[in-house]
């Protein structure tokens, strides 16, 4: 019990170091850039065009890049698993 504390301490730990201290300028920077303008037409478009809150349509614009970032994550996840079978039968 007493190594798998530690070892969940030293996972914690060096997640700890990898993460970029520097997030508020960074997002002072997104919210200047032209990207997050047109992210913020497309919410009020939608939330017009749907008849929802402005809150709800970032929502869905979210939610809609989060599911093709995970698609296409799956995706090259599969073929670079494909390519490695066929290595391997390559191989053998």
């Amino acid at each position: 019990m007493e190594s798998m504390q530690l070892l969940n301490t030293a996972i914690i730990k060096s997640k700890e170091k990898k993460i970029d201290s520097s997030y508020e300028e960074r997002l002072k920077n997104i919210s200047l850039s032209p990207a997050l303008e047109a992210i913020n037409k497309a919410t009020t478009y939608l939330s017009e065009n749907q008849k929802i809150s402005r809150d709800q349509a970032a929502v869905q614009i979210i939610e809609t890049l989060r599911e093709l970032d995970g698609i296409w994550s799956d995706y090259v996840a599969m073929e670079g698993i494909s390519r490695l079978k066929n290595i391997l039968r390559q191989t053998h």
